[in-house]
């Protein structure tokens, strides 16, 4: 509720089809949009983690990014390429018919040992654009707070999903002033 305290404070407005209004954070909170949630997408899955559940076998769990996981597919694990059968899906130790982006979800596959998969790997629809791995990929980084240089050979660590790993850069293409976003130096 409002705060006789703040009587200066008038509250918030928020642009949208209509025009949403308030004066408490939790009124604020209520009124945030949820995120568009592509299920028209190819299916990307990141895995959090790798169980062996005696029994059932092995199940992987992650958070469902884009597409639908659903029992029946082919899925393929990127980037170690293996290809299997998702047997069950399940959230929150109930069925499902269907994983939607934003669900995360473990799903039963054929045939899997968890030392053939692992936290980072990405699962993906087999036969609709199956992830796989890079050699190598082009990137825009903004570096905050460096000392020293940043250019070919500087080897950080990079964040994908839930994947961490090494990575090294062989050549920087541009340096660009975030000021005014202007290439200022061209290293080729």
């Amino acid at each position: 509720e409002p705060s006789p305290n703040c009587p200066w404070y008038k509250g918030w407005e928020k642009e949208t089809k209509t025009k949403t209004t308030g004066k408490t954070l939790l009124e604020a909170i209520d009124a945030i949009d949820p995120p568009a949630r592509p299920t028209d997408k190819p299916l990307c899955l990141p895995l959090q983690d790798v169980y062996k559940i005696g029994g059932i076998a092995t199940v992987p769990v992650g958070r469902v990014e884009t597409g639908v996981i659903c029992p029946g597919i082919d899925v393929t694990f990127a980037p170690v390429g293996l290809t299997t059968e998702v047997k069950s899906v399940e959230m929150h130790h109930e069925q499902l018919v269907e994983g939607l982006p934003g669900d995360s979800v473990g799903f039963n596959v054929k045939n899997v040992s968890v030392k053939e998969i692992r936290r980072g790997n990405v699962a993906g629809d087999s036969k609709n654009d199956p992830p796989k791995g890079a050699e190598s990929f082009n990137a825009q980084v903004i570096v905050l707070n460096h000392p020293g240089q940043v250019g070919a050979g500087y080897a950080p660590v990079l964040d994908c999903h839930t994947a961490h790993i090494a990575c090294k850069f062989s050549e920087l293409l541009d340096e660009i002033d975030r000021r005014t976003v202007i290439v200022f130096e061209d290293s080729s």
